[in-house]
């Protein structure tokens, strides 16, 4: 048990106060699917979520700053020493920030959520695209798609963007759309070094002193998906660096979507921190291990 009050509890991170101006950010292996977390969780999980993030981080200081402090447990407040293998590679020391009550979401590809708006629509979040695009089509530019933000176990919903200014006001909401694209194009350019499509990403941002800072976690397998560039191939569902073993195996379980979700065979669970664990690895060019030892 953390010594520190817990502020919220998320699908998978546990957040606590430290202090007046920082949080503790800890993220646990708990999984969701369709909006459920299911009762079973991805061995290490967290630990690549936060290595992965604390790596974008630094790849992407130069486009927009970003709210972490440390991630290394021997650099955490002294109360917290006592459970430092507990946190080791899965907790960040972070600043608070005034979150943006949207979920930015930049798409490079058309999948998922974007697909289902578009073959209904042939737009997605108001943004008209063109005709006969299929499940994987590289768009011709990457689009600006935000959602609202809903609590735990409801669904976010599409906005267009004159819903994003009616709430944020134009300004700011122009530069999130602005800093929410930039953070995309740079992920794409170095995962596509590393033989990797990034197809979509949600992240979180902040203001700070009036300032827009990157928060929470960026550009990993939870937040975007990632293809294998070498078998991308459009017009069915890619292969992807995610937890597409869990949605699956649900889909062929028959489970109807609603809570509470049915336990996960080992080797579904064993699968997917592979994948987790492969896709920290390609796009850092380091071994996961060193990522434990180092933080």
């Amino acid at each position: 048990m953390i010594p520190l009050p817990l502020v919220a509890r998320g699908k998978v991170r546990d957040l606590y106060a430290v202090g007046d101006d920082q949080l503790l950010l800890v993220a646990s292996d708990r999984l969701s699917a369709y909006d459920v977390v299911l009762p079973s969780g991805i061995p290490d999980k967290g630990a690549v979520l936060t290595g992965l993030s604390v790596w974008w981080f630094e790849q992407l200081a130069d486009v927009v700053p970003n709210h972490l402090v440390t991630a290394r447990v021997s650099e955490l407040p002294e109360v917290l020493h006592p459970y430092a293998e507990e946190l080791r590679g899965r907790s960040m020391l972070c600043r608070r920030l005034d979150m943006v009550q949207v979920e930015c979401v930049a798409r490079g590809y058309l999948t998922g959520g974007g697909l289902t708006e578009y073959q209904a629509s042939g737009s997605v979040c108001g943004v008209p695209l063109p005709a006969g695009l299929v499940d994987g089509s590289r768009l011709p530019e990457p689009i600006f798609t935000p959602t609202s933000k809903a609590p735990v176990g409801e669904h976010d919903l599409p906005m267009t963007y004159d819903e994003v200014v009616a709430q944020l006001g134009p300004e700011l909401s122009e530069e999130v759309r602005a800093t929410t694209l930039d953070i995309y194009r740079r992920g794409a350019a170095v995962a596509e070094k590393a033989g990797i499509l990034l197809a979509d990403t949600k992240v979180e941002l902040g203001l700070e002193n009036g300032r827009l800072v990157l928060g929470d976690e960026v550009l990993t397998p939870d937040s975007s998906r990632f293809w294998p560039a070498s078998s991308w191939e459009p017009g069915h569902a890619q292969p992807s660096y995610d937890k597409q073993f869990v949605r699956d195996w649900l889909t062929a379980s028959g489970w109807d979507r609603t809570p509470p979700g049915p336990e996960l065979p080992a080797s579904v669970l064993e699968q997917t921190r592979d994948k987790y664990v492969e896709a920290y690895e390609r796009l850092t060019g380091s071994s996961f291990d060193s990522w434990l030892r180092e933080s």
